[in-house]
């Protein structure tokens, strides 16, 4: 072997016996990068930790509805910064704004400022539907009704039960004199509401008989719906616009259609005031 390649041999196999070199330096700067990453971020700017913390209590106090305003986190009243924190390149790092010194918003300010127009008419309008439940309650209570008419205050407003006994003989459609006071009593209370009543017929799921004059417990629950309906409309003169009714049948059974309770329950016309503005 000549005395180049001898050389050029030995200097190869040099440079295989360094290589690990690169490697180790690669990963002692890894670590370097990430202890320090680990001092960073164990490094707590209590500061900003405050401001961030009033910041949240801030936005679950805002109230932008009619409800009142809440505590803030901590059970504590949530105060408003007023001022944001200089930026970094406008003053030297740590100079932050103290977030003891900004000045926190009232409670009672926001309880004085003036109500929006939909803030307005969502009052107006629960107002409306709490002396409906009221004067209806009352009116079951004097009337001694309260295993025939049932009321009820749900998210989608204000229901009105009556079983199929107090407004209809069995399989019909028609409403019993019977009944008269009492549709009388809610047609006054609806006269002047500005929500839409929905009214809806119910049967349990018992076939309807070979001789009667309803097809079936659809046509009957419609019907029956719809009898209401014309009472209010032809006899009380109200608004067509405010109503609307549907025959549901037994698809929405409230009682067990395997006891003659639970058939009774579910033999029902449920009148519906409707709430149509949501906070």
């Amino acid at each position: 072997m000549s005395r180049r390649s001898k050389r050029r041999a030995k200097r190869e196999t040099a440079d295989h016996r360094d290589r690990w070199m690169i490697t180790y330096a690669d990963l002692i700067t890894l670590l370097l990068i990430f202890f320090v990453i680990m001092y960073a971020m164990s490094n707590l700017d209590s500061g900003k930790y405050d401001i961030v913390t009033q910041s949240l209590q801030n936005t679950f106090n805002e109230s932008s509805s009619i409800l009142e305003l809440g505590d803030g986190l901590n059970n504590k009243p949530g105060q408003v910064i007023t001022k944001t924190p200089p930026s970094d390149g406008q003053t030297g790092s740590g100079d932050m704004q103290d977030p003891e010194s900004t000045p926190a918003t009232d409670p009672a300010d926001e309880s004085n400022r003036p109500l929006t127009e939909r803030e307005h008419q969502f009052r107006t309008q629960e107002q409306e539907l709490q002396n409906l439940f009221n004067v209806i309650t009352q009116y079951i209570e004097e009337n001694k009704l309260e295993d025939q008419i049932f009321v009820a205050d749900k998210p989608q407003g204000i229901s009105i039960t009556l079983s199929d006994r107090f407004l209809f003989d069995q399989g019909q459609a028609a409403l019993k004199k019977e009944a008269s006071p009492t549709m009388n009593k809610l047609a006054s209370l609806f006269r002047n509401l500005q929500m839409v009543v929905s009214i809806e017929g119910h049967t349990d799921n018992v076939p309807i008989g070979a001789n009667s004059m309803y097809k079936d417990n659809w046509e009957l629950s419609g019907e029956r719906a719809l009898s209401v309906l014309r009472f209010f409309l032809d006899q009380e003169k109200l608004d067509p616009d405010h109503f609307q009714y549907a025959g549901y049948a037994d698809t929405r059974p409230t009682g067990d259609n395997q006891t003659p309770a639970g058939r009774q329950k579910n033999r029902r016309v449920e009148i519906t005031v409707l709430r149509q503005l949501q906070p």
